[in-house]
């Protein structure tokens, strides 16, 4: 199993819309490297969703349901989507500053790699992660 982080503007599309909505297409990605990691998930891997813009948090999991495919919203064709599933709330949020003041995140790609929406995490990373936030990895 592979570990992952998907960012997103809360008022683009929030945790809150994830759980709604239960299963969602994550779509609307325009950079190569951010597609290509979509492109390596597979079912069953873990990720977390983490709120950008002014939240800068970790809010909760997600998992993937359905493997890359073409993203019908690209109209030239060139990227992909995957399809997640909400699966569980964060019991304490992990900031951005959480993730900085943590030695052992400092190779997590959300602080070298700032503006890539969609990133791996190391299985290290994943239980650290989840230890602060309060949860089991």
């Amino acid at each position: 199993m592979a570990y992952w982080l998907f960012k997103s503007e809360p008022g683009a599309w929030s945790w809150d819309d994830q759980v709604r909505v239960g299963t969602e297409s994550w779509d609307g990605i325009r950079n190569y490297q951010a597609d290509n990691n979509m492109k390596a998930m597979k079912l069953g891997d873990k990720a977390f969703f983490y709120h950008s813009i002014k939240e800068k948090q970790v809010v909760g999991v997600v998992e993937i349901v359905k493997e890359h495919y073409p993203d019908d919203t690209d109209p030239k064709g060139r990227f992909g989507r995957v399809d997640v599933k909400a699966v569980c709330p964060v019991a304490t949020p992990v900031t951005l500053d959480d993730v900085r003041n943590e030695p052992s995140l400092s190779e997590l790609a959300l602080v070298r790699q700032s503006r890539l929406s969609v990133m791996p995490v190391s299985a290290a990373e994943w239980k650290q992660i989840c230890k602060m936030a309060g949860i089991k990895p």
